[in-house]
């Protein structure tokens, strides 16, 4: 969210600078609310001003035993008035409260400038693709002819974009949700944390996803809840409304949760396989920094998330996103994407962004210094997130890339210890 001082001296700047990212934000009735804000304010002001002059003025006649009756009255009337201004001041407010959030974030002066991920730029790749010696399978025939996917069954229980995993489809997802918390936990620092999946309308609100995707949501029909899109959402609200000792400072935390998502604008798009389901699971990472550590945390987190995919011996790249191509509260992201060959292309994996202070000032997180003393200055903390990976697509990447002649599966060696030893997967 944008401070509304900043709205309000920066408005045709953040506009400009915006550009296409903010075309369906309402600027004139922003501009316009903030200028009836400011009349309105200042109304009030003098008005407060007035009755405090008048309630002087009543007091001095009480003293003196002369009649204040009409003083009195006239007091009482821009009393009435102030609370008349107040009332329409609040709802100015929460107006341009509303408006406010529905503005994206300011992209990050390193981000290219586009409007569609043709124009995102390429940072790095790591690997090669595999030298398959047959036509590559796409991993829902992979799967489906190991027994291991179940696509018809998924459908039954619940409908499209659902998937059931059975045997070592099973182990292999939930072997990979452990190595992955075993290696964030072990070796990169963070805390493990097991959240809520429902979480409620403020939490949604602080890390961006309401008011503006409140359709991407599922919510419950009997309370205010929702289910949670990643991860990202309840441990960034760990710390809603907290203030946080500059000495605890990076904080970083990592979860595992399912995550569910109404998928809408996707109709048509990966509508077979687990590329885009309804529920997936995911391990994530999520950060928090000062101002002036949070660039150097954004590449210590995207290298967090490479080594996954580099221990499991799959082709990647690194692509900086475009202005057009970010997220909503994003100021900076790197999407992995891991080499598919049945697609003859890569897909998405991962997708590492700094907030900067967005979503900070949404959820009121912040930090204070000099050993969190009284008189220290709290600033707001700068947030980051990333996948670390998606379990799902790190499957559908192990199934296409390990893929034999034979129709059997290699298991990448790191992954042998959580599969019990299980070397190859093969059809039961």
């Amino acid at each position: 969210m944008h401070d509304l001082r900043t709205l309000r001296d920066h408005l045709d700047a953040i506009r400009d600078r915006l550009g296409p990212r903010g075309a369906d934000v309402q600027w004139e009735t922003l501009r316009k609310l903030i200028e009836e804000r400011r009349a309105l304010t200042g109304r009030v002001e003098q008005l407060r001003a007035d009755l405090k002059k008048g309630s002087d003025e009543v007091a001095r006649l009480k003293r003196e035993k002369q009649p204040a009756e009409t003083a009195v009255a006239a007091m009482k009337a821009v009393g009435e008035r102030i609370a008349e201004g107040e009332t329409a001041l609040r709802t100015i407010e929460e107006s341009l409260s509303d408006l406010a959030l529905r503005i994206p974030n300011l992209p990050h002066e390193t981000v290219p400038v586009g409007r569609t991920a043709e124009e995102n730029r390429e940072v790095r790749r790591w690997g090669a693709p595999p030298l398959l010696t047959a036509p590559p399978k796409a991993h829902w025939d992979i799967g489906e002819a190991l027994g291991i996917l179940d696509f018809d069954r998924a459908a039954k229980i619940a409908g499209a974009r659902f998937a059931v995993l059975t045997g070592a489809g099973a182990r292999l997802e939930r072997a990979l949700i452990n190595f992955m918390l075993d290696l964030h936990t072990t070796e990169h620092g963070y805390r493990e944390v097991m959240p809520p999946l429902m979480v409620n309308r403020l939490a949604m609100t602080g890390t961006g996803q309401l008011p503006k995707f409140e359709e991407d949501l599922f919510r419950l029909r009997d309370e205010d809840y929702f289910l949670i899109p990643t991860a990202e959402v309840p441990v960034t609200n760990l710390h809603r409304e907290e203030i946080l000792n500059e000495s605890a400072l990076p904080v970083r935390y990592t979860a595992y949760t399912p995550c569910f998502r109404r998928e809408a604008g996707s109709y048509g798009k990966d509508t077979r396989g687990l590329i885009r389901l309804h529920q997936f699971n995911k391990v994530e990472l999520v950060a928090f920094t000062k101002a002036d550590q949070s660039y150097e945390e954004l590449e210590r987190l995207t290298g967090h998330a490479e080594t996954v995919l580099q221990r499991l011996g799959l082709h990647y790249r690194v692509m900086a996103l475009c202005t057009g191509d970010m997220g909503f509260s994003a100021a900076k992201t790197y999407d992995i994407e891991v080499w598919l060959p049945s697609q003859n292309q890569y897909r998405e994996i991962s997708s590492c962004s700094n907030f900067e202070g967005f979503q900070a000032r949404r959820a009121g997180i912040r930090w204070k210094g000099a050993g969190g003393k009284k008189d220290s200055k709290t600033e707001f903390v700068h947030t980051l997130n990333g996948s670390g990976l998606a379990i799902g697509r790190t499957l559908v990447a192990i199934l296409e890339n390990y893929q034999q002649p034979d129709g059997s599966v290699l298991i990448p060696e790191i992954l042998r210890p959580y599969m019990g030893g299980m070397a190859r997967i093969e059809k039961e």
